[in-house]
């Protein structure tokens, strides 16, 4: 779970900043309707 790798990456001091974009996706892609979709969801998000 990406929430779960930033989350540890934050108490640590890293940044993530490409996962924490990704994160945003997939986030975007919930908001359209895609609570289940797989990876390739993305896509979707991307077109956007």
């Amino acid at each position: 779970d990406l929430g779960i790798c930033l989350a540890e990456a934050d108490r640590n001091g890293a940044k993530l900043p490409v996962t924490a974009l990704v994160d945003q996706f997939y986030k975007d892609v919930q908001a359209m309707g895609g609570k289940r979709w797989d990876t390739s969801s993305l896509l979707a998000r991307l077109e956007k």
